[in-house]
């Protein structure tokens, strides 16, 4: 769908789906916690809210959607599995909820591939498949799986199953803190940046809900700018946030409702993660970052008001710390 226009699309996804999703994790996970950072407050010249999904037990926002999606399907469809590609946080949140569910998983992982994503997936009980140097070849490949055997192919981002799943995070967020002037959000495929736009629309509209995406992978940012789904280069060193092609479903929702669309580069990334460990006794990794990049990256214009992001992706490999850790640290706003 590389091309098509965005104007016109419909998508039927509404905050009922939402709040329906919130039913079915109830009896799954817990609220996760969120609450000003002082020492990141001074640093970042505004007030900072941070929304805590690395403590889920994937480590990452993204298990909302496994569960969500798992617990819709039939015994017969659990039964025939499921089948994806990720760089890691997407697949585990297929291998956590399949667990749970009784379903077979398989993933599908572009090269190079994460150890430490690895070992977790294989944890959850998922089935490895290695696979191309990008998440489109990789997905490619899952979808010709599934179609083989018959499990049912989990696109990573044009799910509205896993959108409803993760807007619940944003669901919590906005009902504890409804005076938010901003909200952050990092782009990968887009999912949890749409679900963000979805529930803010409804429940906070006045919180402007801002998109980070790295330069060096920017196919989100450019297909919302241009209103075409677009392909770019994809070079970025964040996992997360390594997608070269602007996604449907995301983008639609993306057009509707998002505020701005900013761009940073791997190593404000890489600063934005120093800064959540020094002042905010938090590890991420780079995807979770991201949206406090984007925060500092604007934070001349944000004095005065609230702003969150939501830190998730606690699956950081050992190269990826060890970068961090040498990042420049910032300087107090």
């Amino acid at each position: 769908m590389v091309g098509a226009t965005l104007e016109n699309m419909d998508i039927d996804l509404g905050i009922g789906a939402v709040r329906a999703a919130r039913t079915v994790l109830a009896d799954h996970l817990p609220a996760t916690p969120s609450w000003a950072a002082p020492a990141l407050t001074e640093a970042a010249g505004c007030q900072v809210v941070l929304k805590h999904e690395e403590v889920q037990p994937t480590g990452a926002f993204k298990v909302r959607g496994g569960l969500n999606l798992l617990a819709g399907m039939s015994p017969e469809q659990r039964r025939r599995g499921v089948v994806s590609a990720s760089t890691g946080n997407h697949g585990q949140s297929l291998a956590y909820a399949s667990r749970r569910f009784g379903a077979r998983c398989q993933i599908v992982l572009p090269e190079p591939v994460n150890p430490t994503k690895a070992r977790a997936l294989r944890g959850w009980g998922a089935e490895l498949v290695v696979y191309g140097q990008d998440m489109e070849t990789a997905g490619a490949h899952a979808r010709e799986l599934a179609g083989r055997g018959g499990a049912r192919f989990v696109h990573p981002a044009d799910e509205p199953a896993l959108i409803a799943g993760v807007g619940t995070l944003y669901l919590e967020l906005l009902t504890a803190h409804p005076d938010l002037d901003y909200l952050f959000v990092p782009v990968g495929g887009g999912s949890g940046a749409a679900s963000a736009c979805l529930v803010a629309a409804s429940v906070a509209p006045g919180c402007r809900v801002i998109a980070v995406q790295t330069t060096a992978s920017r196919a989100a940012h450019d297909s919302w700018r241009t209103g075409e789904l677009v392909s770019r280069p994809n070079r970025t060193a964040v996992e997360g946030l390594a997608i070269g092609i602007g996604y449907a479903t995301t983008q639609a929702l993306l057009r509707r409702h998002l505020t701005d669309f900013l761009l940073v580069d791997d190593e404000q990334v890489r600063v934005a993660q120093l800064l959540l460990l020094t002042h905010a006794h938090t590890l991420a990794e780079g995807a979770g970052a991201a949206a406090l990049a984007g925060l500092l990256s604007m934070a001349d214009r944000l004095a005065g008001t609230r702003a969150a992001i939501v830190v998730s992706g606690g699956n950081a490999s050992p190269a990826e710390l060890g970068s961090v850790l040498g990042a420049r640290p910032v300087a107090a706003a």
